[in-house]
């Protein structure tokens, strides 16, 4: 596992690394259209061939793959802190405010987000630009994963309070702000780096989801989603396998956010 997880680690900074670069490392800009060689086979000039429009496919896949992982973690950052303060709040309460928190994530959970986000990103404009796109996707991501995270953090929050250090802290006179952010959170920082990693790829599929179902990022400019929506010609594919160079990837990259997280800290 220690080399799966450095290989994972090593694997993530490299293709970060090259979608970060994607203005210097992609041959072409993601919209940018080759109309002499439409749907080519791959070439030195075109790594991954071109799609039906033209457009270079390395360039669309370095540049939907920065999408993902730019915003995935920062969707999942905004997950794991309101899931912190929520959890963590109703868990050091107690109580009333415990049994409220719960019941809300019960609802949250219970509610089949897909087609929430769906409706949502639905009643957007035809014409919203690409960047206004992509920013209200993945802040619907951030803004309705807390739940999960929230009970989970909420319990580790509850038998901290009642945990003996807590106890004489609060016995010497410190107030409840001091012991939640000097006591509470420190304790709490492995389980809220587990939940930010959990939370990723978790993100990253259901933006490939909405991208399939023609809801994510909007044209021109490319994400998973949208890149694996090509793969739906079986036809087409057969002929020309490197199409699943996508897939390929975005199998890897999720299965090394997976891989990067330890079982001591997955246990955490």
């Amino acid at each position: 596992m220690k080399w799966a997880r450095f290989i994972a680690i090593v694997f993530l900074v490299v293709v970060s690394a090259a979608c970060l670069l994607a203005d210097f490392v992609a041959p072409a800009s993601y919209a940018h259209q080759f109309r002499d060689v439409p749907a080519a086979a791959p070439s030195h000039q075109h790594l991954l061939g071109t799609d039906d429009l033209g457009r270079d496919r390395f360039s669309r896949v370095l540049y939907g793959t920065r999408v993902s992982l730019l915003l995935a973690p920062a969707a999942a950052l905004l997950s794991t802190l309101l899931a912190a303060l929520i959890g963590g709040i109703a868990g050091f309460g107690g109580g009333w405010l415990q049994r409220f928190v719960m019941a809300a994530t019960d609802l949250f959970l219970s509610l089949p987000w897909l087609f929430l986000l769906i409706t949502v990103r639905a009643l957007l404009p035809l014409n919203v630009s690409p960047e206004i796109s992509v920013m209200v996707t993945f802040a619907l991501l951030g803004c309705l994963g807390w739940a999960g995270a929230a009970r989970v953090i909420c319990a580790d929050a509850r038998s901290l309070s009642q945990s003996d250090f807590i106890l004489l802290a609060r016995a010497s006179g410190s107030s409840g702000f001091r012991l939640l952010w000097r006591h509470l959170v420190p304790n709490l920082k492995p389980i809220l780096y587990a939940q930010f990693w959990i939370s990723v790829p978790v993100f990253i599929l259901t933006e490939a989801n909405l991208g399939i179902l023609g809801l994510g990022v909007a044209e021109p400019l490319p994400s998973w989603g949208s890149l694996l929506r090509e793969l739906e010609s079986f036809s087409t594919i057969a002929l020309q396998a490197w199409q699943f160079a996508p897939l390929l990837l975005f199998i890897a990259t999720v299965s090394s956010f997976h891989l990067v997280l330890t079982k001591e800290e997955l246990a955490a």
